[in-house]
């Protein structure tokens, strides 16, 4: 692993008129590192990226990619970027193998070397057996997949992805993230926009939670969880004694706090999994017989919540 960021971004801001889409947003990611930027539509994550790829100048702050400073002309580190816009970057009427070279061609890359960076990327996107189709027959997901490919192409050692999974089906979503998931293992750097918290989830080692064109929150999801303060929850339905043992179990350590309904007790803590099996020997000691058992964790849609006091979609 390289000890120096792939990616670094600092203090990056931009403004339409008066109104300010990014606000000193400030980040890094590693080689085969996976991070997300997670935010509703209209947050500030395309004109981020934009940035971040040279397409768009900053009004402040500074972009490095491979350690050398992005600008709007700098070609050596844009030539590490793999970019997969929204919009498809695809020609329908040539073959996913058509657009593939052509997009080769562009960079420079030599006809032999070319060959096979092409068979590599239609094996990483799915498409080797659909490879001589034109693009034009493909279904949605298919493009999607294809306009990845294209990020691809040129082996670049980051690839951003903004919203490269909207509307398409699950089954293309499933085989578009497999995809994301063996690049990074690959050790490609990976900044993933997306809207759809699962995936974040899945995918993302870090994310940043942005709204309104600021970074709100930083962090893997348990570092988050654990920033807004939210616990673990243990429900055990049941019967008997659930007062007693409601009142028992706030003694245990690392309990936050413990409370009983009609047919269940409801036990808040830190780490559901370090305190399970006391918490269950515990109810049965003080009189209660158990039905069942569930464990509830906060994830990235309870933190953007407590976050921004909207759901993600909102």
């Amino acid at each position: 692993m390289n000890d120096q960021p792939i990616l670094e971004a600092t203090g990056l801001c931009k403004s339409y008129g008066s109104i300010k889409a990014v606000k000193d947003v400030s980040f890094h990611i590693n080689e085969g590192e996976t991070y997300g930027l997670l935010g509703p539509n209209g947050s500030g994550k395309t004109t981020t990226i934009s940035m971040i790829s040279g397409l768009l100048r900053a009004d402040a702050g500074k972009v490095s990619v491979g350690g050398m400073p992005m600008t709007t002309g700098a070609l050596k580190p844009k030539a590490l970027i793999g970019l997969v816009p929204q919009e498809l970057a695809v020609y329908p009427d040539l073959s996913a193998r058509e657009n593939l070279l052509f997009f080769g061609r562009l960079y420079g890359i030599e006809s032999a070397e070319l060959q096979k960076r092409v068979d590599e990327v239609l094996e990483v996107i799915g498409l080797s057996d659909r490879g001589k189709d034109r693009a034009g027959t493909y279904s949605g997901g298919m493009k999607r997949r294809l306009n990845i490919g294209i990020g691809l192409v040129h082996g670049p050692t980051l690839l951003i992805l903004d919203e490269p999974t909207v509307g398409v089906d699950p089954q293309s979503r499933n085989a578009i993230l497999e995809a994301i998931e063996q690049l990074a293992r690959a050790g490609i750097a990976v900044l993933y926009t997306t809207h759809y918290m699962e995936e974040a989830q899945r995918l993302c080692d870090r994310v940043a939670i942005i709204d309104s064109g600021e970074v709100r929150a930083e962090g893997t999801q348990r570092e988050l969880v654990r920033l807004v303060g939210e616990n673990d929850r243990i429900r055990i339905r049941g019967t008997g004694k659930l007062k007693e043992a409601a009142e028992q179990a706030k003694a245990i350590a690392n309990v936050e706090d413990a409370s009983a309904s009609n047919d269940e007790v409801s036990i808040l803590t830190s780490d559901a999994s370090a305190v399970l099996t006391v918490v269950l020997q515990t109810m049965s000691e003080d009189g209660m017989s158990i039905d069942s058992v569930t464990v509830e964790k906060p994830d990235l849609e309870t933190v953007f919540l407590h976050l921004t006091g909207k759901a993600l979609r909102d």
